[in-house]
């Protein structure tokens, strides 16, 4: 079967400017350093993403909110984040990672000040925006860092190995954060969370080199390129319920419905993140390995959509099975991290940035629509029922809300179906 008309072109060109030398060698000590600070910004993102989820309670009473506004205030982030993501890789082609990170993280520092010092929703809203902002640098500059410093048949494991560094900042804004949550309150948190900021942008500042471009990027070429569009919603649909449930709503629905504590719900709902932080290296690891990207998208979809359909609609279910439900969905939906190496190779090495940016895109709109989405269909099943100032929702109203997720989840296996035949690098034969 011959390949793809944009894979063809990228399959026989080599990486040009400073990826063409390293392609040919082993990853060095500098390169894991370079990249590594840009995952650890990914992760410092990530723990900013789902820190709301154990602040809901907090929040809600401080700021005198319901579901839906709450899910707005913390989709805020994603608003910022997802709608950024395609100018930010025509930044990172133009400009290069090390200004692009280093600015990203000082807006994130900044915005979690301005968080912490909301007393109303406009200072939260506008901290919560620049945090978002931010942090839409992080996991595309991480890949432009990879592909600029590792060899091509590396690149889908680093690319899941930075999406484990997201996870490990993700779980540390779960059980962890909220067992500060309990004794701190959020806000000193977050002024915390502003100068680690600092500190991790005067580390990239320092310590991040890259190349400039050698042309801009053909924006047109990669929205339209079916490809692009097809891994994007596949990428999408599997992130939806990291962000949207394990993100936010997922600790309040544990507590609500398992009459469980703080800590006990954020510690299952992280199980989630645990997963994904093993499954997407594994992955990547695999899928570079055998050189195949379209079955391992498929499977991982179609087993992260039967443990959350368990989850969602078996009611009563016992903690062990429950807890294993939650690790086995995230180690399959990690496997998302797949569709950056389709990004990769089904585009020309000097539009890179911008298809990383258009596919995390859309994975990460994925929760500014979701998020408050979600909280909109609590609040339309809401029974009047309130807790300690904060609204409370039963059982039912979070199926039905939650529901939403798995229809799009049958969407993104579906669109894996429409992916072309693409051609494995290293053994020169056409995979699926």
């Amino acid at each position: 079967m011959p390949p793809t008309e944009a894979g063809s072109s990228y399959d026989e060109q080599p990486a040009s400017g400073l990826a063409a030398p390293l392609a040919a060698k082993l990853p060095t000590p500098l390169s894991w350093l370079v990249w590594g600070l840009g995952a650890v910004f990914f992760g410092y993102g990530f723990f900013q993403r789902v820190a709301p989820s154990v602040m809901i309670d907090q929040l809600m009473r401080d700021l005198a909110v319901g579901g839906a506004i709450l899910g707005n205030l913390s989709a805020f982030y994603f608003y910022a984040y997802a709608s950024l993501q395609i100018p930010i890789g025509l930044m990172l082609d133009r400009w290069g990672p090390r200004r692009m990170l280093s600015l990203g993280a000082l807006l994130c520092a900044c915005g979690s000040v301005i968080f912490a010092l909301a007393e109303g929703l406009t200072l939260a809203y506008a901290g919560r925006l620049l945090i978002g902002a931010g942090a839409a640098f992080a996991f595309v500059g991480s890949l432009k860092l990879a592909t600029h410093w590792f060899p091509p048949q590396r690149f889908a494991q680093v690319s899941g190995l930075t999406m484990m560094l997201g996870m490990a900042g993700g779980v540390l804004g779960q059980a962890p954060l909220a067992a500060l949550v309990e004794a701190a309150g959020w806000r000193g948190l977050l002024w915390g969370a502003g100068m680690v900021g600092l500190l991790l942008a005067a580390a990239l500042w320092l310590i991040v080199r890259d190349r400039p471009p050698h042309e801009p990027p053909a924006l047109r070429a990669v929205v339209t390129r079916r490809e692009n569009l097809l891994v994007a919603l596949t990428g999408a649909s599997m992130s939806a319920p990291l962000l949207a449930f394990a993100g936010l709503w997922g600790v309040a629905w544990l507590m609500q419905t398992y009459g469980l504590t703080r800590p006990a719900a954020a510690g299952i709902a992280s199980l989630l993140l645990i997963g994904w932080a093993v499954g997407a290296p594994a992955a990547g690891a695999l899928s570079d390995r055998i050189g195949r990207r379209r079955p391992l998208l498929a499977l991982g979809a179609l087993i992260g959509l039967s443990c959350l359909a368990l989850l969602i609609y078996l009611p009563a279910l016992p903690a062990l099975l429950m807890s294993g439900l939650f690790l086995i969905a995230g180690l399959a939906l990690g496997a998302m991290v797949v569709s950056f190496a389709v990004a990769r190779e089904v585009n020309p090495p000097e539009q890179t940035g911008a298809a990383y940016g258009f596919v995390n895109g859309a994975v990460v709109a994925t929760g500014a629509i979701f998020q408050p989405l979600i909280g909109w269909l609590l609040d339309l099943q809401w029974d009047g029922a309130m807790a300690a100032g904060a609204r409370v929702y039963d059982p039912e109203a979070y199926r039905f809300a939650f529901s939403v997720l798995l229809v799009f989840l049958v969407v993104g296996l579906l669109a894996t179906l429409g992916l072309p035949a693409m051609r494995a690098r290293r053994e020169g034969r056409e995979t699926t």
